[in-house]
């Protein structure tokens, strides 16, 4: 069964952060708490949403997956940018993440995203090949970009006074 997360999963989320955070050898990275994670997802702005798999028999969260809206100049639309997508271990081949994709996707579909984008490390080689089973189009010809620490620190206090919009702006 595949639904959406409620506040109650949160717990469960954050444990599969780490999961997915130590599969990708970067658990020290994973620091998301219980209070960010509920505020992220269901706070009166909420930055993220996130889909559950459960087994149909036994009620089991097998698989999460955490995503969030973009939007596109080139295009003028929204798009949809999936974040994480995690498969525990041992329910990995049964379907879970496939059907995690297609509800996405479906969720793309009625919500008119033109686009609906990841990133997948590159060593990751089982990951790439369910994606390519599935016809994801990989762009290669664009790299990742990421600011953050005290790059991010010594760019922001080289900023000139910005007038931001009120809110979320």
């Amino acid at each position: 069964m595949i639904r959406s997360a409620t506040v109650n999963d949160i717990p469960e989320i954050r444990t599969m952060i780490r999961e997915l955070a130590a599969y990708e050898k970067a658990e020290e990275q994973a620091r998301a708490t219980e209070e960010q994670l509920r505020a992220a997802l269901f706070g009166e702005h909420p930055a993220a949403f996130a889909l559950i798999a459960e087994d149909d028999g036994t009620g089991e969260v097998m698989a999460f997956a955490l995503w969030f809206p973009r939007f596109s100049t080139w295009t003028g639309t929204r798009g949809m940018h999936l974040e994480d997508l995690y498969v525990r271990p041992h329910a990995r081949g049964a379907g879970y993440g496939k059907a995690l994709l297609a509800a996405l996707a479906a969720i793309c579909r009625r919500d008119g995203y033109d686009r609906f984008e990841w990133w997948v490390l590159a060593w990751n080689t089982p990951t790439i090949d369910f994606y390519t089973s599935l016809g994801v189009e990989f762009l290669d010809e664009w790299k990742v970009c990421r600011l953050s620490g005290e790059p991010l620190k010594k760019l922001a206090a080289r900023a000139p006074e910005v007038v931001a919009p009120a809110g979320d702006g």
